[in-house]
């Protein structure tokens, strides 16, 4: 593993135990060279998954760029970041258990926001406005309205 700071290509493993949600290896590491501690992950990847977007273009799936997406929508939200990381691990285990190798984006959006739903309504509403790319104030209100509808007065 190289090490972050300096580059430098012998690092050693100090400590490693299981994550916190049990789906991935945490390791602490020392580089040899400049002395710095830095920590990894270590996880299972079941199947490479690449992402059909809605132009027909294919991509790798980045668990990244799942992760960011939820970061973005729970900013400033009273969620703790043990929950969001179990969040993502279980959509990508989904994803992954699907048997499907091409994933399309729209299934992704989805999924995440089942996910979104049951953690935090705001969070939900905010990547619901960029996955149903509301274009002005009205397009919110329909969408918490239908939120609010008949047979969903629980939320």
């Amino acid at each position: 593993m190289r090490c972050p700071f300096c580059a430098g290509e012998d690092t050693q493993v100090k400590d490693s135990r299981p994550s916190e949600d049990n789906t991935a290896i945490r390791r602490r590491r020392l580089c040899a060279s400049c002395g710095a501690r830095f920590t990894t992950f270590e996880r299972v990847q079941l199947r490479e998954l690449t992402v059909i977007k809605k132009s027909g273009r294919r991509i790798p799936f980045s668990r990244e760029k799942l992760e960011r997406s939820v970061n973005i929508a729970l900013r400033k939200r009273p969620v703790e970041p043990e929950r969001i990381e179990r969040l993502v691990s279980g959509l990508v285990r989904q994803l992954e258990s699907m048997g499907e190798s091409e994933i399309s984006s729209e299934i992704i959006g989805k999924l995440v926001m089942e996910g979104l739903e049951r953690i935090d309504t705001v969070a939900y509403v905010r990547f619901a406005s960029v996955y149903k790319n509301f274009r002005e104030a009205a397009d919110f209100g329909a969408f918490v309205g239908e939120m609010e509808g008949p047979g969903n007065k629980d939320k």
